[in-house]
């Protein structure tokens, strides 16, 4: 093996594009996931402090905050199971498509620039 200098002037818009979808998906799938878990929790949250002001005050739930919503609410507590992969595969999507974005905006950058990566490969000697 001897090695070989050279410099990268070009890098697949393409790979950079996928590469980049990849990457967005599974931060936006784990920071979804977290978010939904989150809303979950806030949605059980609300209902526990709507039933204990209910009783304190004295009056019904309609004329509390948030209290159109408690249908919602309920529905988002008990449907956690639901609630929280799927968003967390929505907020993956999402991220998916800017890491795309942001990975052929750089590829593409990159590919226009005068300058290239200086590298070092390591090639084969060819002794047959």
């Amino acid at each position: 093996m001897h090695q070989v200098s050279g410099r990268v002037v070009a890098v697949s818009v393409r790979a950079a594009i996928i590469a980049g979808g990849w990457i967005g998906f599974a931060l936006g799938l784990v920071a979804g996931s977290v978010l939904g878990a989150t809303l979950a929790w806030f949605a059980g949250a609300i209902l526990n402090w709507q039933r204990d002001l209910s009783l304190t005050l004295g009056v019904t739930e309609q004329l509390l905050p948030f209290g159109s919503q408690v249908p919602v609410l309920e529905r988002v507590q008990a449907d956690w199971f639901i609630v929280v992969p799927f968003a967390g595969l929505l907020v993956g999507l999402f991220a998916a498509l800017v890491g795309g974005l942001i990975g052929g905006l750089v590829a593409a950058s990159y590919n226009r620039s005068p300058f290239g990566v200086e590298v070092l490969v390591e090639v084969p000697d060819q002794t047959a």
